[in-house]
Formats: C-alpha cells, sequence, structure tokens
C-alpha cells in the first residue's frame, strides 16, 4: 500500500525547500540536505585610534605612534542557495556572544540553522567589546566573578537551585554547564552608540535586512532602525534596556528589586523612524504582574522582568500611537508557557520560530 501522506509530507518539503512557496517553515529534523551557496566573517564598523610620537621599528611594542584598530562588531554569515529576499540579523545581549543564536545548551539546532533551513541568509553578530569582537578602544579591567547563581536567577530558569515547574529548560546538568559556558564579558563600556553605529555598518554589507536582537541588544536595535533604513523590520525577544520615547512623552521611571528602570529620551523625529517599520517584541513565561511577585514572594530576577515587560508595553504603545505597526507578545496569553529569558533556545524553540515565520510572512518579509 503506497503512503500518500509520506509522498505528499515529502513534496511539500522539496517546494519548500526550493522557495517555491513563500512563508512555509521547515523545521530541522524534517530535511537533513542544506547547501550552503557562500559564507564567511568580516568586521563591520569600529575606529582606528593612535598614540603620539614616531613609530620605531626598532622598539616594536612601544606604543609610542602606533595605531589600534578596535570598537568593530565581528559577524559570521552563511547565505544559502535559493535565498530569500531579506536576510535575519542576529544581535545578543548582556553576557552573551553570537553563540545565542547557535547550538542550543541541550544540543538542537539554534535559529542560525533553524532559519537557515528556511532559506534565510543569517548574521551573526558579536557586538562591539564582546566575544570575537573584543578589541575595544578603551580599558576596562575584566573581573572573575562568581554569578552563575544570579544568572539562572536572572534569566529565569528559576529560583536557585530548583527549576520552575514546567520550564521550557533541559534539567540535564550537562545543558547547564554548557548554559553557563555561554557568558562572556564586556573588554570595554557597554555602549549602544558604539554598537548601533557597527550595527549600520553590517546591515551596508547584508543589504536590507530584519534585525533580531535579544535582550541587551534591544536598545542598540532600536538605534540601529533610527540610523539606517536598510532595517526592514525588528524582532525583539525580551528587551531589557534602552527603550526609547519622544522626549516630551516619557513615562514615569519604574522601580524593581533590580534597580529602577527609567525610558530614554529621543527627538520625535527619531522616535518617528521606528514607525515606518513592523515591530514584534517576545516575553516569555514567570513574569509576575505584581510586585510582591509569585505566592508572596519575591525574587529579584523575576521583578526585574515585571517593569520591562510593563515598559514595553508603553513603548509598543507609543510607537502605535504615532502610526506605527509594533506588538507585544506575552507568550503565555498564547498558551504557550514555561519559556526562559531565551525562548528561542528553550525546548520548545521550534514552536518559538514558526511564531517568528509567521509573523515575517505577515510583513511580506520572507
Amino acid at each position: 500500500m503506497i503512503n500518500t501522506s509520506f509522498i505528499l509530507r515529502n513534496t511539500l518539503i522539496s517546494i519548500c525547500l526550493a522557495g517555491v512557496i513563500s512563508g512555509c517553515s521547515i523545521t530541522p529534523h524534517q530535511s537533513k540536505t542544506l547547501t550552503i551557496a557562500q559564507q564567511g566573517n568580516f568586521a563591520a564598523g569600529g575606529k582606528v585610534i593612535q598614540n603620539a610620537g614616531q613609530f620605531d621599528d626598532t622598539q616594536l611594542f612601544n606604543p609610542q605612534g602606533q595605531t589600534l584598530h578596535g570598537d568593530h562588531a565581528s559577524v559570521f554569515y552563511q547565505i544559502p542557495e535559493h535565498a530569500r529576499p531579506y536576510p535575519l540579523v542576529f544581535l545578543h545581549g548582556a553576557g552573551q556572544s553570537a553563540k545565542t543564536w547557535g547550538t542550543t545548551p541541550d544540543g538542537r539546532e539554534g535559529f542560525q540553522m533553524l532559519f537557515l533551513r528556511q532559506h534565510f541568509s543569517v548574521y551573526v553578530v558579536d557586538q562591539p567589546r564582546r566575544g570575537q569582537a573584543g578589541q575595544s578602544t578603551v580599558a576596562a579591567e575584566v573581573l572573575a566573578t562568581t554569578n552563575d547563581q544570579a544568572w539562572f536567577n536572572m534569566f529565569r530558569l528559576g529560583q536557585y537551585p530548583n527549576f520552575f515547574k514546567g520550564v521550557q529548560f533541559s534539567q540535564d546538568s550537562t545543558a547547564l554547564n554548557q548554559y553557563f559556558r555561554q557568558m562572556t564579558p564586556n573588554t570595554g563600556a557597554y555602549d549602544e552608540q558604539v554598537i548601533s553605529d557597527a550595527m549600520v555598518e553590517v546591515l551596508k554589507k547584508s543589504g536590507d535586512a530584519v534585525l533580531i536582537t535579544h535582550s541587551q541588544g534591544g536598545g542598540p536595535g532600536w538605534w540601529t532602525a533610527i540610523k539606517s533604513n536598510q532595517v526592514k523590520g525588528i524582532v525583539a525577544y525580551e528587551p531589557g534596556s534602552g527603550f526609547v520615547f519622544p522626549e516630551n512623552e516619557l513615562p514615569e521611571p519604574m522601580p524593581s528589586a533590580t534597580g529602577t528602570l527609567s525610558p530614554t529620551p529621543v527627538k520625535m523625529t527619531d522616535f518617528q523612524k521606528l514607525t515606518r517599520v513592523p515591530i514584534i517584541i517576545y516575553y516569555g513565561d514567570n513574569i509576575p504582574t505584581e510586585k510582591n511577585g509569585y505566592a508572596g514572594q519575591q525574587n529579584a530576577g523575576q521583578d526585574n522582568w515585571r517593569v520591562r515587560l510593563k515598559m514595553a508595553q508603553l513603548w509598543v504603545d507609543k510607537i502605535n500611537q504615532h502610526g506605527g505597526k509594533a506588538q507585544l507578545v506575552h507568550l503565555p496569553d498564547m498558551g504557550i508557557y514555561g519559556n526562559t529569558h531565551f525562548p528561542f533556545s528553550d525546548l520548545n524553540s521550534e514552536q518559538i520560530a514558526e511564531q517568528l515565520s509567521q509573523w515575517l510572512h505577515k510583513n511580506k518579509l520572507d
């Protein structure tokens, strides 16, 4: 007996991978074959500083007269055969690097590969002064700080040492080990303008693209769209800071157990540039709506995200008030539960990827 459903399924997969059907999505287990037309890496942006004096080639490491190239982004890219029109440019968050978008802590393919398999060109970025872009033009002291447990709570895996019930994170010790080892320090002061300047240069190489940011990358993401008309859409996973508002329409600062979150004032002409592109923001689960958190017990890591979710909603409302097209998605409201601060690498990452695929298709960005 002929299995017609099997034949139909594989026919659809072949058509989708060939790029014939716009908007269809294929998860990695559905196709093992992938052809890369081009891949490579490059540095983007940055500046050059020079020490006073004259270079003496008999004293090679005397800094007089010598230059330093720094504050650039480091980018790895892959372009598949039959690439879709708009590449996806990925920017990580605090303490992270391009590794954020690669293999998940529990060993599955991350967004970098999931969307490459959907025939999107992918550009994964290490921001200036982080990871492979560690050459900074400003000095910094890198301390060996013991704070794994703080990140466990802040990234909402649970309340250390306990995982949240139903959390979408592998509770295998190997996965947690990999998770902690994703952390990487700043080699110079965090600077949204330095980062967004470099991201503008990334887009000059990628061409018009959809910008996908995570956490602390949200702020530089908004600034990149303000500075460059090559941003055609923005997807922000759990932006944590850098919410820009018109300078005369600022919301009140929001105190939390981890400090006060304040809006960033910008000129109205700059803010209006953000109303020209579709924007979507996603937040995961276990974010309290009240200061006391769950069951009357405050977890500072959770309370941190309480105010960020509220600020993000005000930000989306302000964008739309000025004629924009922004949306905030709180995943539990959609019946998607258990996601951490890293929904794109959680155990249900394929479901999260499907949500993004649908949004890209809806906004004609695929």
